[in-house]
């Protein structure tokens, strides 16, 4: 995945271990990268708003993140995901995540929203 950068893509939550994705408000995740660094916020389905930061390195992205949940509360954890490119073309975000506090090993996949 080298000479793909994701700064600006934007993706949608297709499937989650954590939860049942809502096919018509799933999360939307903005991301932001430059220079290795990846940043940006997640929003819909069970969360309020959410913020991550981490680092990726060609195919494999590392962050922490902390979010607002709809119904009250807050959570937070890392997570490892790896960037693929679908037969479509657009990208996938396989995630493996660990809540704080919880050791229970969950699975996302987002995939990207093309560009209007």
């Amino acid at each position: 995945m080298d000479g793909v950068n994701l700064n600006g893509r934007k993706f949608v939550m297709v499937s989650s271990t954590a939860s049942a994705v809502d096919p018509d408000s799933p999360t939307e995740f903005l991301y932001w990268e430059a220079d290795g660094v990846v940043w940006g916020s997640y929003t819909g389905d069970t969360v309020t708003h959410g913020r991550f930061v981490g680092t990726r390195d060609g195919a494999d992205v590392s962050i922490s993140y902390a979010h607002a949940l709809k119904a009250g509360g807050k959570a937070g954890g890392q997570s490892s995901s790896r960037v693929e490119r679908g037969e479509d073309g657009l990208l996938r975000l396989v995630e493996e995540f660990r809540f704080d506090g919880d050791d229970t090993l969950h699975v996302s996949v987002c995939a990207e929203v093309p560009a209007p």
